[in-house]
């Protein structure tokens, strides 16, 4: 039986496109998700605070479960279409079915229904669709180490990978802003659009609905144009090392990476990064309407610039890991955070000019840090792609419980917990969050990072 990725293999530009294309359907969701989920509940629905950090902790947690379960399944029998795909099959199904209810309000609700029961009837949707957001990244990701051998080969369709993830942000805040200038221009008082509210609910319904079904599209692009090679079970994997000469690599389970010091280290960098790039997009949305004071056109603005730069950044990635190496590019990346982090701390009254170039800061160092942890994590895996969608899932697991903790405890020290408007120490609050968190878990990822050069990614266990 043959290797699943044979030395030197490459593969065409358009199998890196169709690869990229698998996790569209994911990017587009989670990019409504973290950016528009809070404040949807909070501003549009007129959930509390807290409740609306409690449903999305809901979800973190559900995905958190759902990520080690979905890796430790997704490593075993093979199938005959192929055990990635028969799991990106199935979290492509479970998108689509739950995402459009949960930017949708509560069908069985009116407007004296208790916000307790809100939150269980949205929890099914919740769960089911974390469920197969889980499903889709883990099995997409096993895909990098099968499909690539060489390390700039894995950096490259990472880079692939995450210019479609910018793609469909990119996507989702441009069909927004179109949204609300539709919605604008077609208002009776335009001075009333200003502001989130209760009015907005058919702006998100129909945002949700375009980006499902612009995911589906691109998922069957994916289906169609990737053929995963059938590969060995673990048992059968252990019979060809006895067998074989040729094969001298040990087969790792999953107990065998909780052995792995390296594992532990990539599994807090990995958080480290999600952490700046999920609670930065997160609570963007919010600062800029609550703390900047700026219409609501620029939930959608902004990020667009953040993502357009990470996009642009996301193109010199290969040539400069080249260059410099995967470490250092992760800490040029960890700089361009701490510098957005400075910047928002120091510059308390931010004219909007000035957000865009913040918002370049922190695009082009999100993108950076995001690829290069991807990157180093199947670096990490090597050749050890029968067991690679534990690995993936065990470090999703520590990025959404340490997403999800972190959303739920800065919504409740946030200073003001009602659906009114932000008191004045809320609008010190969320500039806080933008500085001193991303630049903290930044600071923290860098510490992280110094402790490669005495104990660099690799297995050392045989």
């Amino acid at each position: 039986m043959e290797h699943c990725v044979p030395a030197g293999r490459s593969l065409s530009l358009c199998r890196r496109l169709c690869y990229a294309s698998g996790h569209f359907l994911n990017d587009l969701c989670a990019s409504m998700w973290f950016t528009y989920l809070l404040v949807y509940l909070h501003s549009v629905l007129g959930f509390q605070s807290t409740y609306a950090g409690v449903m999305l902790l809901i979800g973190q947690i559900a995905d958190g479960i759902c990520t080690p379960l979905v890796g430790y399944e997704s490593d075993r029998a093979p199938c005959k279409y192929g055990k990635r795909k028969t799991w990106h099959l199935l979290g492509t199904v479970c998108v689509l079915a739950s995402f459009p209810f949960i930017f949708n309000p509560c069908l069985a609700c009116n407007d004296n229904t208790p916000q307790r029961v809100a939150i269980v009837y949205f929890t099914p949707f919740i769960v089911i669709f974390q469920f197969g957001w889980a499903a889709t990244q883990i099995s997409h990701l096993s895909l990098i180490p099968e499909l690539a051998s060489s390390e700039s080969a894995k950096v490259e369709l990472t880079a692939y990978r995450y210019a479609f993830t910018v793609v469909a942000n990119i996507t989702v805040y441009a069909v927004a802003w179109l949204l609300f200038q539709f919605q604008a221009e077609h208002s009776v008082n335009p001075s009333m659009t200003d502001n989130l509210s209760q009015v907005d609910i058919p702006v998100f319904r129909m945002l949700a609905l375009i980006m499902v079904g612009t995911g589906a599209f691109f998922s069957l692009l994916f289906h169609i144009g990737i053929k995963e090679e059938v590969t060995p079970s673990r048992s059968e994997y252990e019979e060809m090392i006895e067998t074989s000469s040729e094969i001298v690599l040990p087969v790792f389970h999953w107990k065998h990476w909780l052995k792995e010091p390296s594992f532990y280290q990539m599994a807090f960098l990995y958080m480290c990064t999600r952490l700046i790039v999920n609670l930065s997009q997160t609570y963007i949305s919010v600062y800029l309407t609550n703390s900047l004071m700026l219409p609501k056109n620029f939930i959608a603005i902004i990020p667009l610039v953040m993502y357009v730069s990470g996009f642009l950044c996301s193109l010199a990635m290969k040539p400069v890991s080249k260059l410099i190496g995967i470490n250092m590019t992760y800490m040029v990346g960890l700089l361009l955070v701490l510098g957005f982090a400075i910047w928002v701390f120091v510059d308390k009254n931010m004219a909007t000019e000035r957000v865009y170039g913040a918002a370049v800061l922190l695009g082009a160092g999100s993108a950076t840090i995001l690829v290069m942890s991807l990157s180093m994590t199947a670096t990490l895996i090597g050749e050890q792609t029968q067991s690679g969608a534990f690995v993936y899932g065990s470090m999703s697991l520590t990025d959404k419980v340490a997403n999800g903790v972190g959303v739920i405890l800065i919504q409740i020290t946030r200073p003001c917990s009602n659906t009114e408007a932000c008191c004045a120490d809320c609008v010190w609050f969320y500039r806080d969050v933008m500085s001193t968190v991303t630049g903290g878990v930044a600071m923290a990822a860098a510490l992280c990072l110094l402790t490669f050069l005495i104990w660099p990614i690799r297995i050392r266990r045989r």
